[in-house]
């Protein structure tokens, strides 16, 4: 009797692991327990935390999954065209997604290549700044009318509120706010950059939108946020181009007939 229940014990103690293995055993089929973490890691892979409330329903899902799944068996559709099709399309959809993420993993961001674009980003938006105002208008001869009236006292913020034809700056007296020069249209930087602190533009300045009457009302080193605030951006940027990169040479390397 002894040994008897010692040869019962032994048994049960093999059988526990493989129990331990499995989330549920549906109509006969064990299903395993890896089906909830490859469920769980899609969720963290889009962001989303898998708290004990969502590996429950987690949980639920497979085994529903694995009931409809056994069903869909019966009925011969895992035989079908239609199936095998689908099946052949998600399979390759899921390698070229594990394609991507591996090649992510392995190609990584160098400081050295985030100070080079950070460079640039200095390079095309350092310099000075211009606080500027405008008064846009549809003629040559409506713009020196302007220009004229603010010579003899007319004030510059009620002549762009009641006349310029740009309904964003005009409402608010024509400020266009703080800006660097290549922010605009090269007719107008050119003229604004020429103009000192308080000044305007003695002439019309023309451009494919109309007819300026130009004030700079101030002028500042452009400041410009440090690379370290820059770096998560510059890094995600930098990431997309590497694999827009590595997209474009194996499309170049394949031989298309």
């Amino acid at each position: 009797m002894k040994h008897l229940l010692t040869a019962v014990a032994l048994a049960a103690s093999f059988a526990l692991p493989a129990m331990a293995q499995n989330l549920a055993i549906v109509n006969g089929k064990p299903v395993p327990l890896s089906r909830v973490d490859a469920l769980a890691q899609q969720l963290e892979r889009s962001g989303r935390p898998v708290t004990d409330e969502v590996k429950t329903q987690l949980k639920e899902e497979v085994i529903a999954r694995e009931i409809f799944a056994q069903e869909a068996e019966r009925r011969g559709i895992k035989s079908s065209a239609a199936y095998r099709s689908q099946v052949e399309f998600a399979a390759q959809t899921i390698l070229i997604r594990e394609l991507f993420a591996d090649f992510q993993r392995k190609s990584t961001v160098s400081d050295a290549e985030v100070k080079a674009e950070y460079d640039k980003f200095v390079a095309a938006n350092g310099g000075q700044e211009y606080r500027s105002r405008h008064i846009l208008l549809e003629t040559e001869a409506e713009a020196k009318d302007v220009i004229a009236a603010i010579k003899k006292g007319a004030k510059f913020e009620e002549q762009a509120k009641k006349l310029s034809k740009d309904p964003g700056s005009g409402a608010n007296g024509g400020d266009l706010d703080w800006a660097t020069a290549n922010t605009f249209v090269p007719e107008f930087s050119e003229a604004m950059i020429k103009l000192g602190k308080g000044q305007m533009t003695d002439a019309p300045v023309k451009s494919q939108f109309g007819w300026h009457v130009i004030r700079v009302d101030d002028v500042r080193q452009a400041a410009l946020p440090p690379m370290e605030e820059l770096k998560p951006q510059i890094v995600q940027q930098l990431q997309q181009q590497k694999m827009m990169d590595y997209q474009e040479n194996l499309r170049n390397k394949a031989k298309v007939q």
